[in-house]
């Protein structure tokens, strides 16, 4: 069985973009490609309503929380990918390099429940094809 590919979705706070498309990911590449994610500045807890959006769908696990970059720096990744500018300004420098591309969504936090949905959907139609052709 060969290995899967992993992949580090990185923006600011880690609490509702990066956990979104870490659970699509795993949920709709799983077969070739491991997520993880992590944030600049985690703010330590995930947003109720993409963690309700999440379970709804069927994409959520208990794995997934806000968590600090520090805690994933020295994995080896086969691709990192900002999912936010200010994630994409201060991205740090990975001490295995790898390719890094970005894919920009607005923060839906603090906004209707539509606007999450909203956010899920570009994710998976915008940033899951990019992540199926680099890596799977």
């Amino acid at each position: 069985m060969t290995q899967k590919k992993q992949v580090l979705i990185l923006c600011t706070g880690n609490s509702c973009r990066s956990i979104m498309a870490e659970a699509l990911i795993n949920a709709k590449l799983g077969d070739c490609v491991e997520a993880q994610s992590s944030g600049v500045k985690a703010s330590g807890a995930v947003n109720p309503n993409a963690r309700k959006l999440l379970t709804d769908h069927g994409y959520w696990r208990d794995s997934y929380h806000s968590k600090t970059i520090d805690t994933v720096l020295n994995t080896a990744f086969d691709l990192v990918v900002t999912v936010c500018d200010h994630a994409k300004e201060t991205c740090p420098m990975f001490p295995k390099a790898v390719k890094t591309i970005h894919a920009g969504f607005d923060d839906p936090s603090g906004k209707e429940y539509a606007e999450y949905e909203k956010t899920l959907k570009l994710i998976e139609e915008e940033l899951l094809p990019l992540i199926k052709k680099e890596l799977c």
